[in-house]
């Protein structure tokens, strides 16, 4: 049932629902709820994955893959990648936005 009902969003309302999770895991991580921070970045993941696996625009996920990475990072605390959830939030932003219109 998710998963139809988010194979029915387009990539930009997809990217929009990942940005809100994300929010929410920073949001956690600013009040020190680190349990819930760590369980909004699972959501982030789980949603990811439905978007990579959405068949109508696979042909253009590397950037989706790259977020992936940059999420399990924030996830694991490797700090691998130096981006903050600022970073993230304005990556997406844009797309929220267009998802609106």
């Amino acid at each position: 049932m998710i998963m139809k009902k988010w194979h029915s969003m387009t990539l930009n309302e997809q990217l929009g629902n990942i940005l809100s999770e994300i929010s929410r895991a920073y949001n956690r991580k600013k009040i020190g709820d680190l349990e819930n921070e760590k369980r909004s970045l699972e959501r982030v993941l789980g949603l990811i994955d439905l978007t990579l696996v959405d068949k109508k625009h696979s042909c253009n996920l590397k950037e989706v893959r790259i977020l992936r990475n940059v999420i399990c990072d924030k996830y694991t605390d490797r700090s691998e990648f130096d981006v903050t959830y600022d970073d993230l939030q304005d990556y997406l932003l844009p797309f929220a936005i267009l998802a609106r219109r």
